[in-house]
């Protein structure tokens, strides 16, 4: 093909034409919303580092969650923030913990909702690690059991889904082996399989009170430099049984989602992230950037670099936005 005989402009001189020859269309049904659960009611705390984002007690996250179904969003990942921590995260896998109060609350009140939640112990350690802690190591198999104990009774509250984001090796084998032998064999397993020690994490942090109180998470996340390690990481959650795999964070990952895509015939989910999401609202506070077009155009590129699934806070507003045909 060469000019003059081949003319692309031809193609998208109109908004119409320009519809029928795209390649990837971003859909409702690809989003997932987060949600932080807090105790207490009439709750709204604001994130101050993630603008539009709150810390919400049960009732008002309940609603938080309509507004996610009224627009036809298809599922929600929650996140607990306990009163109290310690060093074996009790919190997490109690059975009237804050995850699994706002977990009955949701499914009462919009049954069809997909409510994941995301299994991990340190929102509820006193330390602010993942895991078990001896000296200042994480502990890896010692772990693997509250981790299982934390699916189990997100599930018995009625999660639809879990989502282990720890990195412990061999979580995944251990959650799929309990919820198979407490009768859960249909709940699904999502994965963070590819979960790099990220920088775009603070915000987060901040909103789940979750920053370590010692060292970092290097150690067990990812090193933002390796690809081919994501591959490894990914065939092993496979292998124990996970049903949906993740790369976490997106923006600065494309390349990895591609990689994963290609090489597994597996769902995968994006998680675009708090600090993606921060940076997006500081910079169209000072009118530097057209908010809606910029986010549309990050998320259409995650789906287009392979994600089936893209976890997003904006997910309201771009659901909004594709009903108006953004």
């Amino acid at each position: 093909m060469k000019f003059p005989e081949y003319r692309p402009r031809r193609l998208r001189r109109t908004e119409n034409l320009r519809r029928m020859i795209r390649e990837t269309s971003l859909s409702v049904d690809d989003l997932v919303y987060p949600l932080f659960a807090i105790y207490g009611k009439g709750v709204k705390k604001p994130v101050e580092s993630m603008p539009g984002i709150f810390n919400l007690s049960a009732d008002l996250l309940v609603e938080e969650a309509g507004r996610a179904a009224e627009l036809k969003i298809p599922a929600v990942l929650v996140f607990g923030i306990p009163e109290t921590k310690d060093a074996v995260g009790s919190g997490a896998y109690d059975d009237e913990g804050v995850v699994q109060q706002a977990v009955r609350a949701i499914k009462k009140n919009y049954p069809d909702l997909l409510v994941i939640t995301d299994v991990c112990l340190c929102e509820y350690t006193d330390h602010g690690h993942c895991g078990l802690i001896e000296g200042e190591a994480v502990q890896n198999d010692p772990t693997l059991d509250l981790l299982a104990r934390t699916a189990l009774s997100h599930v018995k509250a009625g999660a639809d889904m879990v989502a282990p984001s720890d990195m412990m090796d061999g979580r995944v084998a251990a959650i799929r082996e309990r919820l198979d032998r407490e009768g859960y064999q249909d709940v699904p397993v999502m994965a963070y399989s590819v979960k790099y020690a990220s920088a775009f994490y603070g915000p987060f942090r901040e909103a789940a009170g979750s920053a370590p109180r010692f060292g970092d998470r290097r150690a067990y996340q990812m090193d933002p430099p390796n690809a081919m390690e994501a591959v490894r990481e990914a065939a092993l959650d496979i292998g124990e049984g996970a049903d949906v795999i993740m790369v976490k964070p997106a923006l600065a990952y494309m390349d990895i989602i591609r990689l994963i895509k290609e090489n597994f015939d597996y769902p995968l989910a994006a998680y675009n992230v708090s600090g993606e999401y921060a940076m997006v609202k500081a910079a169209a506070e000072k009118g530097w950037i057209d908010e809606r077009r910029v986010v549309m155009e990050a998320l259409t590129g995650m789906k287009r670099a392979g994600a089936d699934i893209i976890i997003t806070y904006h997910a309201l507003d771009a659901a909004r936005w594709i009903g108006e045909g953004y």
